[in-house]
């Protein structure tokens, strides 16, 4: 039996949801698979094709949008912007197969997964309950500080720092695999985590720099634009951590995947009440998504101005009154 596992790209939560995925399903079904990992990048337009169902018995999404694809067996996901195009919703909606879910209130997807799995199919979730704690932890950026995801030193932040920087779908699915099995502390002392660990946090605190000599903090708002400093995977954290007293950040970037990012999120050391705007409807104006609190969407490499544009436009909206 061979089942593809389709799931956010570079994102600990991501990973994390393949995982326990994989677990339930393997309890679910009572026996062992031949699993895929698939890595999905959100893009604008339909960013599934066919060739990421083919050959499957089953076949699932997690922590990503939704697909009306006839090969799609299982959906899991929270992001508010889960249904971009014209049916999705709808078709969702539609569905009674019984297994597909999504709740845009859960913390994380990884734990909801696992809340469902448990309530409505009887999933042991114990053996999981540090890898569902941090994905918890991780996506709701419930941190003491905003020190605490830039600096990267505990197990669970150095792992979703190395999953932000990895492309290689081997070892994606050697991670994945190995959150299953293997405390978060001995899996991030890895020597082969470590490889790929340390270049990833050293370019961290490179950009940790750059953005303290490019971003502008004014207003409530720290404003960066990167486009022209090169691709990277960018910690979306450093700029609270660089001026703690900003309400939004928003900015533009080139990543390593090839696209260029606007990227807009919402400070989540204030006060919820804070918060004045949807960020997930403003990045959906320019065919991107997420949630109300931290959003963003993709263009092409020859759409700078458009995105500057974009940003522009963004910024002045989170300047003025909701």
């Amino acid at each position: 039996m061979r089942v593809h596992v389709l799931h956010h790209a570079r994102c600990f939560d991501g990973a994390a949801s393949a995982a326990l995925f994989t677990a339930f399903l393997r309890a679910h079904l009572r026996r062992d698979f031949e699993a895929v990992f698939l890595p999905k990048r959100h893009q604008r337009g339909d960013p599934f094709e066919d060739a990421d169902f083919e050959g499957a018995d089953e076949a699932a999404v997690v922590d990503f949008r939704y697909t009306q694809h006839p090969g799609l067996s299982w959906y899991f996901d929270h992001h508010r912007s889960a249904f971009q195009l014209p049916g999705d919703r709808a078709h969702f909606e539609a569905d009674r197969s019984g297994q597909k879910f999504h709740d845009a209130q859960a913390p994380s997807c990884a734990g909801y997964i696992a809340r469902v799995a448990a309530d409505r199919f009887g999933f042991n979730v114990e053996p999981h309950a540090e890898l569902i704690r941090w994905a918890e932890i991780v996506d709701s950026a419930d941190f003491a500080s905003p020190a605490e995801p830039v600096l990267c030193e505990t197990p669970a932040l150095q792992l979703a720092a190395w999953i932000q920087g990895c492309d290689d779908g081997r070892a994606i699915t050697r991670f994945i695999e190995a959150l299953l099995t293997t405390p978060l502390a001995e899996l991030a002392g890895a020597d082969w985590i470590r490889a790929g660990l340390e270049p990833r946090l050293a370019a961290q605190r490179a950009d940790t720099e750059l953005l303290r000599r490019v971003g502008d903090a004014h207003a409530g708002l720290f404003e960066y634009d990167l486009l022209d400093h090169g691709p990277r995977a960018l910690n979306h954290f450093i700029p609270y951590y660089l001026a703690g007293d900003i309400r939004y950040s928003l900015g533009a970037y080139a990543h390593l995947d090839g696209d260029l990012r606007l990227s807009v999120g919402f400070n989540p050391w204030l006060p919820a009440g804070a918060r004045e705007h949807d960020l997930a409807r403003l990045a959906e104006r320019y065919g991107g998504g997420g949630h109300p609190f931290v959003a963003g969407a993709s263009f092409a490499p020859d759409q700078v101005e458009l995105l500057r544009t974009a940003k522009r436009e963004i910024a002045a909206v989170l300047r003025s009154p909701a």
